[in-house]
């Protein structure tokens, strides 16, 4: 199933190459505007710097090609450099029929040819529980490789966590020193929840130092390098790094306490991964990577036993890779996790970091390293880049406990769409337990579309009450008229869609199959670009089409039962390509609401 475009495409190309002797196989069209006949427009003036003729001219030239080489295209006109091409009704007909015969419409098979992509999201650091901004990555990562898989390639879903380093180190020294033996079980507290709690309470206790430091004398930057907190962190990251027995198992029993706790999210939100690495494992074949880098001359060492890469030349700076006192940096655990996982994956053709533009240095430098280091396989790695979300009240910070919890944010939404569902009325005859998992996918699926309909590069102000809206541009408008869909299907019961035979139908109906046949190569250019913001707004687009037509033309009261069963059918179409597009984003759609 190919969109209209690109089954007149080839047509033009051979018509072109046999009347000019040039080879154009993209070409430009477009919508017909409204006051002119036709379905759809070749924008004949985008040939002109390729062609030198009249456009009119080329434009009926072209035409009169079309009508005569399929029976479906019945007439056209030309403005100016526009061609408006009038396209049969039964052409449409017998393309509805193709979309219904294909259950996965739009999704292709995977091909082996296009090898694996890895997308890395969440990667969360084992010192806090997530917030939103880690929601938003989430969803960000595992919607994009859904689309990616649904363009045909195999698809790696996987997280990076950082477990370890001087961030993880804070966390253990608070509950050491102010925990008193308490547990996440002896508190009634999630795991990671509780972890972040000290995460919190090192920050707090540290500044207090600080400012004793400084009172006494003490530069604001003397005061943070000694302060005795924070000097036990760097003592224990040491004795990390050494295997120190006691150090490790308190690491091992911590880790463990925060895993349990990311699982419920994970569930929660309904994103899932394939493999998992863990930056204890990884930062040595990273620190292996910096003496190859050192024997090599890429790298360089400082006085103080420091090791960094000096980029300048490149337009960019000198890098830290290894402390002086041998540590590890982040950079040097990237280096191992990126090494690592194309041993893991030799036929790995792209990786995908989905991590916020913050880091977007970071990630130029990362994939310079790589490059110098001669790995060829570092021109397939991309930075999803994507902007911070913000709050009316601020920016987050972890570190001061200001973060919005991803647990409490997804009970919130819940919670804002049960109160909006019940004022509208909309659930009588439902049972208390299906009402609650009608809450929770609807939240869910507010939350989700709100955060995916925007491009990843532009930053957000996440309002939840006005993304649960029943109206507009929201993920509760497409649910409702998935559900709503649904009504009518179940009200029809079963219809004869194979002797559907029309020879006219309406503009409405016309508009919907048109924008159905677009939906293949939405998925493509969505995959190419990254974007699951591609497949929300043809979701919300697809919906408006279909309640203009729901709104205008009757379906189950037609009298005619030809008309009737093939406005079923394209009802049928429509939410099953509704389904199947919101399912790219992670959003369910309930069947009744």
């Amino acid at each position: 199933m190919k969109a209209l475009s690109d089954q007149l495409s080839p047509a033009l190309t051979s018509f072109l190459a046999a009347s000019y002797t040039i080879d154009i196989t993209e070409f430009e069209f477009q919508q017909t505007r409204k006051e002119f006949e036709g379905d759809i427009t070749l924008v004949v003036f985008s040939l002109l710097r390729y062609i030198k003729a009249n456009p009119v001219v080329l434009g009926n030239e072209i035409g009169a090609y079309l009508v005569s080489e399929f029976t479906w295209v019945n007439d056209f006109n030309v403005v100016k450099g526009f061609l408006n091409l009038s396209i049969a009704d039964d052409f449409y007909v017998a393309q509805l029929h193709q979309i219904a015969a294909i259950p996965n419409f739009g999704h292709l098979a995977i091909n082996p040819e296009k090898g694996v992509a890895l997308v890395e999201y969440s990667s969360p650091n084992t010192n806090k529980p997530l917030h939103l901004g880690h929601i938003r990555n989430n969803l960000l990562g595992y919607s994009v490789a859904k689309i990616i898989e649904a363009s045909g390639q195999k698809v790696i879903k996987t997280q990076i966590i950082n477990d370890r380093g001087i961030h993880i180190c804070k966390s253990m020294v608070a509950w050491q020193k102010f925990g008193k033996g308490t547990t996440p079980a002896t508190e009634g507290v999630k795991g990671d929840k509780f972890v972040g709690i000290y995460y919190v309470r090192f920050d707090q206790e540290y500044k207090k130092e600080i400012h004793a430091l400084m009172t006494n004398g003490s530069s604001e930057d003397e005061a943070k390098a000694n302060a005795p907190l924070f000097q036990e962190a760097q003592a224990m990251l040491r004795d990390w790094e050494a295997g120190e027995p006691a150090v490790v198992d308190l690491w091992k029993t911590m880790n463990a306490w925060v895993y349990k706790g990311f699982e419920v999210t994970y569930t929660n939100l309904g994103v899932t991964f394939d493999s998992l690495y863990y930056e204890s494992e990884t930062y040595l074949l990273g620190k292996a990577l910096i003496e190859e880098g050192i024997q090599k001359n890429i790298f360089f060492k400082k006085e103080d036993g420091s090791v960094w890469i000096d980029l300048t030349e490149d337009g960019l700076d000198e890098k830290l890779l290894l402390r002086s006192d041998g540590t590890a940096v982040y950079m040097t655990q990237d280096l191992g996790t990126a090494l690592q996982r194309f041993r893991d994956n030799p036929s790995m053709k792209g990786m995908v970091y989905t991590v916020g533009n913050e880091q977007d240095y970071h990630f130029k430098v990362l994939f310079l390293i790589l490059q110098k280091l001669g790995y060829s396989w570092a021109d397939a790695l991309h930075h999803l880049s994507y902007g911070m979300v913000d709050l009316p009240q601020g920016k987050m910070k972890s570190r001061e406990g200001t973060v919005v919890d991803a647990d409490d944010l997804m009970v919130e939404m819940s919670k804002t769409a049960a109160s909006i569902a019940e004022d509208l009325g909309k659930l009588e005859g439902m049972s208390e337990e299906d009402k609650a998992s009608l809450y929770h996918t609807i939240g869910l699926g507010a939350l989700k579309y709100f955060i995916l309909k925007v491009d990843p590069k532009k930053r957000i102000l996440f309002d939840p009450e006005s993304s649960v809206d029943f109206a507009g541009n929201t993920g509760p408008f497409i649910q409702y008229t998935y559900a709503r869909i649904q009504s009518i299907l179940r009200k029809a019961g079963t219809i004869d869609s194979t002797s559907i035979a029309l020879t006219s139908i309406e503009e409405k109906e016309k508009e919907i199959i048109k924008y159905l046949m677009e939906y293949p190569n939405v998925i493509q250019q969505a995959a190419a670009q990254y974007s699951p913001a591609l497949i929300a707004n043809y979701s919300y687009d697809l919906v408006k089409l279909f309640n203009s037509f729901y709104q205008n033309i009757s379906i189950l009261g037609e009298e005619d039962q030809l008309r009737k069963n093939f406005r079923v059918l394209l009802s049928q179409q429509v939410s099953k390509v509704l389904k199947q597009s919101t399912g790219l984003l992670g959003i369910d759609v309930p069947e009744r609401m």
